[in-house]
């Protein structure tokens, strides 16, 4: 990959995002348009102040300044406003935790997502890719996002739960979930927090739902808890996880939280981002032309494993383009705890950063044709020219995602299985754009499967 030259010597163009209102700051262009106008910011400096109500925001526009942030974790900490909201609803996991917690809680988590759990994991993976492939009927229109999502969150139960998990449990998680995701985005989007307190239908059905998923997952807890033993799951690993440096465990309420921060993280990214997928195949023939040739040739007929996933190359490609053009984490916060320097700009302690690794992906500085679909440019020979650092759809440092090797994996087995045996069609005159809610989500789209 391109390295650039020290940032420590480079000279920065430091400038203010335009547009900004009293009192509001760019709340407003934030909240109504948030990808156009993070978008618009690289174009005015590498390190652009905005300001949110009456406080003041940075975003690197460079990847430089944006791994000096990431690697930096004891001084640029989880925090902010989102954070805030976030923590009622998840928390003290691993998303939402401090430095030092998150520290502990890494260590912890770690052992849960080893190669060899991994594996294991991709036996529900696979089992639960055959099963979406038998419930779809060809010529029969169906909501991508909706069966992507229901794939994710049954591969995602099922790992952190074991294959022994009740149906009806499974079919909770999948009720539950969406109406917590959405509730959470309205909360973290709200700057007044008057929202979740006002007598809506939403804010019940929301209430209903994680007071529904909190029952499950105490229940689910306490069981593991009285039967003891190693079922080869998430929730086996982090019940018998020691801290390796006190020898201490994770209370019931620390493998709650990090239950509910891996059932969000698990389920709705993976689902935006092979709902993403399968539309830009559709859209690009040439690509989805050689992803069948490739399932054709190492599956020859026969389900895809485990041991499949490195020879599925074009696959992960695919992925890998897929994530770059629409990460779900399309931005994330963090919160200075001292005073410090970016880009050669003071800034003082709890200041808000944000990471948009949307708007990173797409300067043409440092990916080639950036809004152009082209899994090609992860080829051995052409990885050379992107930018070192450039790539973040899982974040980066110590807190990227801990969960992007299991990610990566069921994208591939998934693609791979649903495409050995279909392939999907828009239906005519469906129109899709980006949609910035908690992921990067494509909303409804309605598909017609074509059986190979």
């Amino acid at each position: 990959m391109k390295t650039d030259s020290d940032p420590a010597t480079r000279s920065w163009r430091i400038a203010r995002a335009p547009g900004g209102l009293p009192l509001v700051g760019h709340a407003v262009q934030l909240a109504r348009r948030p990808l156009e106008f993070l978008g618009s910011l690289p174009a005015a400096g590498d390190l652009v102040e905005l300001r949110l109500g009456g406080r003041p925001a940075y975003l690197p526009c460079h990847p430089e300044l944006v791994q000096q942030v990431l690697r930096n974790a004891r001084v640029y900490d989880t925090g902010g406003p989102v954070k805030d909201k976030a923590r009622p609803i998840l928390g003290n996991g691993l998303i939402t935790s401090d430095w030092a917690d998150h520290r502990r809680q890494r260590r912890m988590v770690q052992p849960a997502f080893h190669s060899a759990r991994i594996a294991a994991y991709a036996v529900v993976m696979r089992e639960e890719c055959a099963a979406q492939a038998e419930t779809w009927r060809a010529g029969l229109p169906l909501d991508v996002a909706d069966a992507m999502q229901a794939l994710t969150a049954r591969v995602t139960a099922r790992a952190l739960f074991s294959t022994e998990m009740a149906p009806h449990s499974v079919a909770e998680i999948q009720r539950s979930l969406p109406v917590m995701v959405r509730g959470a985005f309205r909360r973290a989007m709200d700057p007044t927090g008057l929202v979740a307190r006002l007598p809506l239908a939403a804010n019940r059905e929301f209430d209903a739902a994680l007071a529904r998923l909190h029952g499950l997952i105490d229940g689910i807890v306490g069981d593991y808890r009285r039967s003891g033993g190693d079922r080869g799951d998430l929730l086996s690993a982090l019940l018998a996880a020691r801290d390796e440096e006190d020898g201490g465990a994770m209370t019931d309420q620390e493998v709650h939280d990090q239950v509910m921060t891996l059932l969000l993280a698990g389920v709705e990214t993976t689902a935006s981002a092979l709902t993403w997928a399968w539309h830009l195949l559709a859209a690009h023939p040439e690509a989805e032309a050689r992803l069948h040739a490739e399932v054709d040739e190492v599956l020859g007929g026969r389900a895809p494993e485990y041991a499949d996933v490195p020879r599925l190359v074009h696959t992960q490609r695919i992925f890998t383009e897929t994530l770059r053009l629409y990460p779900p984490a399309w931005m994330f916060t963090r919160m200075t705890t001292e005073p410090t320097e970016l880009a050669g700009h003071r800034l003082p302690a709890g200041t808000d950063v944000l990471i948009s690794p949307y708007v990173i992906h797409r300067i043409p500085e440092f990916f080639a044709r950036p809004d152009v679909f082209d899994p090609d440019r992860w080829l051995p020979e052409r990885v050379q020219d992107v930018t070192r650092g450039s790539y973040l759809p899982f974040g980066g440092g110590s807190r990227k995602c801990i969960g992007d090797v299991f990610g990566m994996t069921e994208a591939t087995l998934a693609l791979a299985a649903l495409a050995s045996r279909w392939r999907l069609r828009p239906v005519p005159g469906t129109t899709i754009s980006p949609r910035a809610e908690m992921s990067l989500t494509a909303g409804r789209l309605p598909m017609v499967p074509e059986p190979r």
